[in-house]
């Protein structure tokens, strides 16, 4: 379930996550603009601009703070990973 806010305030986020290239990456993930798209998969993301409407409350921080390394690929197939 990818249905993602971004805050910008740590304490408030479910994942603290950081962007690396896409050999270090633990999650590749894909932006879509369709919520029923990102439904079933952690590595398909839907932003929202309400938090309430989120399964996943995150804040982007730098790589030593944060619980996952996430990179952001091109294309759907490329996309793999979750959030365990």
């Amino acid at each position: 379930m990818s249905i993602i806010f971004v805050t910008d305030k740590e304490h408030k986020a479910d994942l603290k996550i950081c962007e690396v290239k896409e050999h270090k990456a633990d999650l590749k993930y894909w932006i879509t603009d369709k919520e029923h798209k990102a439904k079933r998969d952690d590595a398909k993301w839907c932003y929202v601009n309400r938090e309430h409407k989120a399964d996943k409350v995150i804040c982007w921080v730098k790589e030593h703070k944060a619980d996952l390394k996430v990179c952001e690929v091109s294309s759907e197939y490329k996309a793999k990973g979750s959030f365990n």
